[in-house]
């Protein structure tokens, strides 16, 4: 009787999982890779409209990613000119590749995979540190690992202890009081060892960016001094990351 209920449970819900994460549909509100028109528009207005300042206009419109919120604030105020699409392969290894430029509707090109990827084509291991988060990319980071996501059954796992991981996951804008506990995480990793940053915050800040908060220049309450020395291998957007634009990074960090 009880295999007889679960498979009508089955039956009712059908597979939970995503079967293929490279190709699976977001619903209509998801707003992932924008795309900027050659349409003529004010472009002072365009880049005062961006809250996190996200949005140049030296050599034509362009949106740095790294930057952006994703709160879609420019594609209402300039529909003509600005829009979100449903892409969420937006992970890259170059941070250069963030920046989404005028008239250019293509994919963010990924760029090179580290010498040391390879090693981890099996099975890769990640120690997560939330620098100073508000706990929205570290919620999506534990969506991975759930049942619709299941990051798992390609060998991708988010341990406990440094000292099991083959890299670490930061989240957050990194700071002062979480950038000697990073430190010692990091060196904990043994190597060779990748850095990965998820979302906008730990990207460049965020909110917390002192061109974004008007601190003329700088922010005590951050230390980002780690990025400074250390390599940074894998740059997921998003404000949260998208669990799907998480898993499509790592894969392809992977070599998978």
């Amino acid at each position: 009787m009880k295999h007889a209920s679960l498979i009508s449970v089955f039956r009712r819900q059908g597979k939970q999982y995503i079967p293929d994460p490279r190709t699976a549909e977001v619903p209509g509100i998801f707003r992932g890779r924008p795309v900027i028109t050659t349409a003529s528009v004010d472009a002072v207005a365009v880049v005062a409209c961006c809250p996190m300042r996200a949005i140049s206009a030296e050599g034509g419109i362009s949106i740095d990613l790294g930057k952006c919120a994703f709160c879609g604030k420019c594609a209402r105020m300039f529909p003509e000119k600005i829009s979100f699409t449903k892409d969420y392969h937006i992970a890259t290894t170059v941070r250069e590749n963030l920046i989404v430029r005028e008239s250019v509707d293509a994919p963010i090109e990924f760029g090179p995979v580290p010498e040391c990827a390879g090693i981890f084509k099996g099975s890769l291991k990640l120690r997560q540190v939330s620098a100073g988060g508000d706990n929205s990319c570290e919620w999506e980071l534990g969506a991975t690992g759930n049942v619709n996501f299941d990051i798992g059954r390609y060998g991708i796992e988010f341990v406990a202890s440094p000292r099991h991981a083959d890299g670490i996951v930061i989240t957050g804008p990194i700071t002062a009081n979480m950038s000697r506990a990073l430190q010692i995480c990091y060196d904990a990793v043994p190597a060779p060892k990748l850095v990965v940053l998820c979302g906008t915050d730990a990207i460049s800040g965020g909110i917390f960016n002192p061109e974004v908060s008007g601190l003329d220049g700088s922010n005590a309450c951050l230390d980002r001094s780690f990025l400074d020395t250390h390599k940074v291998d894998l740059y997921i957007p998003g404000n949260p990351a998208h669990p799907l634009a998480i898993v499509n990074g790592l894969l392809k960090l992977a070599e998978r």
